[in-house]
């Protein structure tokens, strides 16, 4: 397989996009021999090289992410990280022809650009998903998914994490997310 994650200085929004894309459809079309650990070790650095995990994993926690301890901090990136590898992983777990296409690029707020997209399903309903990037230092990252173009799947994320870890605490939090990337590899096959 390619290497979805090969860095491409100054990449646009919309190359950033089209990396995730390319790695997403890499690990579908090699879902069988891979498996779940397969497709989870093959999108885990594309999911690091394309998204702002820093900049989604606090806001995914809301105002109590400046209650954690820096360790606290570290191990909820990672274990953040790994969720949005394993997500991918057992949802895009088989390839039925479907293809990605670029629809186009806007500004936003706050100095953000949203690439518009789509997922084309071969006898089944297209899915819009729109990514909004912000520039970092490395460059376009993403900092959210909106489903159907507008349900953000990082509000969606924070109301879920943010409400355990006040209600629970961290390492509440911290085992609920183990528990979904195992019900994730449950789903995605072994």
């Amino acid at each position: 397989m390619a290497d979805a994650s090969a860095k491409v200085p100054g990449a646009a929004p919309s190359e950033v996009v089209e990396r995730l894309h390319f790695g997403l459809l890499e690990s579908m079309q090699n879902a069988d021999q891979l498996g779940f650990q397969g497709r989870f070790d093959y999108l885990r650095p594309v999911v690091e090289e394309n998204f702002d995990l820093a900049f989604m994993g606090s806001k995914s926690v809301g105002r109590h992410w400046k209650k954690l301890s820096p360790e606290d901090q570290a191990v909820w990136l990672d274990k953040f990280t790994g969720f949005l590898a394993a997500n991918y992983a057992g949802n895009f777990n088989a390839y039925d022809g479907e293809s990605f296409h670029t629809l186009g690029e806007e500004p936003a707020k706050r100095e953000t650009r949203v690439v518009l997209t789509e997922l084309r399903v071969p006898n089944g309903e297209d899915v819009v998903l729109n990514y909004r990037l912000r520039e970092t230092d490395d460059g376009w990252r993403i900092i959210d998914i909106y489903l159907k173009g507008t349900v953000s799947e990082l509000a969606l994320r924070r109301s879920d994490f943010s409400s355990t870890l006040k209600d629970k605490g961290f390492p509440e939090l911290a085992a609920a997310v183990d528990q979904k990337i195992l019900d994730l590899r449950n789903k995605g096959g072994s």
